[in-house]
Order: C-alpha cells, then sequence, then structure tokens
C-alpha cells in the first residue's frame, strides 16, 4: 500500500519527537483504563496508531501481553529506543491499520486506537479499518477509539463564533479563521451544516494533515453493522455522553467510542438470512 501525504508527515523529525514526548492519557484513556482495570491482566491488547508510546506505558504493564503497532517505521524505532523490549509481553511492528493480515482472526481482546489517528485516511479506507479491526478481535473484546466531532468544526467555520467582548480574545479568533477558510477555501459553513462528515486542514500540526470529522450519530452507524453497546465519552471530562439529544449538540473537538465486538449477532442474522 503506497504512502499517502498524511503518511508522509507521520516520518518526519518534528512529528515523531513531539509524539515521543507525551506521556499523559486522556480524561477519556484513563476512564476506559480504569473500568477495565480488573480485566486487563487476562487481556491480548493491539494498540494502533501507537505513535511515540504515549499509552503504552499506561497499558502494556496491566495487559497480558501487548502489540504495538504503525505505519509510521519511525514511531515505532522511537517506541523501541524508549521501552525495554527483554520481556516477551510487549512487542512494536510497523502495520498500517488498512492491512492487519500479519495477525490472525480473532487474535486480541482489547484494541485501541487512540489520538484521532483513524482520521488520516479516506472514508473508504476508514471503513476498512473497522473491518479489520472487528476480524482481527475476539467475539466480547473491546474497540476503543477516538474520532474528529464534525460539530466541534463546524462552530469555527461560522464568523460570528469568533466575535468576543474581549478585542484580543477577537483578534486570535479572527487569525485562526482565516487561515482555517484559507487552508479549506472550497467547504463554506453551508456546506459543513449538510454533511456527515468532511475531511479538512485543520491547526493541527501548522495545518499540513487532512483529517476526517464526522458528526457522533453518524460514527454511530458506521460502527453498527460490526460493534454492539457502543458508548460514546467527551475526550474532556472522560465521561459518556448519554443519550442522542447530547450528542447531537456536543461540539467537543474529538469523542471516544468504546465498542463490544459481537460476533455471535453476525452469526446468528446469517444462520436467519438477514
Amino acid at each position: 500500500m503506497g504512502e499517502d501525504t498524511n503518511q508522509k508527515i507521520y516520518k518526519t523529525r518534528d512529528i515523531v519527537q513531539y509524539y515521543g514526548q507525551l506521556r499523559q492519557l486522556q480524561p477519556a484513556e484513563q476512564t476506559v483504563l480504569n473500568f477495565f482495570q480488573k480485566q486487563l491482566s487476562s487481556m491480548t491488547m493491539l494498540d494502533i496508531g501507537v505513535g511515540g508510546g504515549r499509552t503504552t506505558q499506561h497499558f502494556a504493564p496491566m495487559v497480558k501481553k501487548y502489540i504495538g503497532i504503525d505505519y509510521s517505521r519511525e514511531m515505532i524505532a522511537a517506541c523501541q529506543n524508549r521501552f525495554n523490549l527483554t520481556t516477551k509481553t510487549i512487542s512494536f511492528d510497523v502495520c498500517d491499520a488498512r492491512d492487519l493480515s500479519q495477525f490472525e482472526d480473532n487474535s486480541f481482546d482489547l484494541i485501541l486506537f487512540s489520538f484521532n489517528g483513524i482520521d488520516y485516511i479516506s472514508h473508504d479506507q476508514r471503513l476498512q479499518v473497522f473491518q479489520e479491526i472487528y476480524r482481527v478481535g475476539k467475539s466480547g473484546g473491546y474497540f476503543f477509539f477516538s474520532s474528529h466531532n464534525l460539530q466541534g468544526i463546524e462552530r469555527e467555520f461560522y464568523w460570528r463564533n469568533q466575535l468576543s467582548f474581549n478585542p484580543f480574545t477577537t483578534y486570535v479568533n479572527g487569525i485562526m479563521f482565516a487561515f482555517l477558510r484559507f487552508f479549506n477555501r472550497s467547504i463554506n459553513y453551508t456546506q459543513l451544516k449538510a454533511s456527515n462528515f468532511a475531511i479538512l486542514r485543520d491547526e493541527s500540526h501548522n495545518f499540513r494533515l487532512k483529517t476526517y470529522y464526522i458528526r457522533p450519530t453518524e460514527q454511530i452507524k458506521q460502527l453498527d453493522s460490526n460493534f454492539r453497546e457502543i458508548k460514546v465519552y467527551s475526550w474532556k471530562t472522560g465521561q459518556e455522553i448519554p443519550s442522542k439529544n447530547d450528542l447531537i449538540t456536543n461540539s467537543d473537538m474529538w469523542l471516544y467510542y468504546l465498542c463490544l465486538i459481537d460476533k455471535n449477532f453476525e452469526e446468528t442474522n446469517q444462520e436467519i438470512g438477514l
């Protein structure tokens, strides 16, 4: 599979160094770590888009077996230099989430794709990743990932939202608004309001990356065919967002999704011809 623009950026020295110095879990990640704490010691975990190993230091010591993967060879080298790999329970490998063929079916109890890593591929490839994760996950296992919220960036495209009683705040907001519109000249606020998902250049890494944004209700629809008991968490607070109305009005810049992998459901549907 050939490299795309985003993949090339994730190989650059400044980006690798940036991810290599990150240490803390985000609030929603801590929520899930606490939720699974009693089960982790029996779980085999796949950490996709592991970057510089930010999540490794928290999850790897607690699970039965930990495998961190990234499609950037430079990121994997950074992880291998950072962590003690003398134990057989922790390993890192170069691997693309769009093709997990090096792993057998039903291999993992817990699959993590953090820091919106799934948002840096195309729409069709995104659906392909969900299929691959479903395949390598065990029935009864869990998939946990974060993704950018279209409702968050939508607010940034509306000029009135940049105004403030503080003139300096208005000035700073105006500059960021100008950059956002410049790098996304083919997209306007009205188009975003009518879209379920969009690919944009945002301020992360100086507008170099093409980033996928999706409405949370649409994200749940994407997951419905393979996953059950989908829960959505605020990345800011780590709290579950309980209702559909709350999801529709939520404007966090990204959200976390926790999904149950239920292959018995698929087998039942096949038996009854659905």
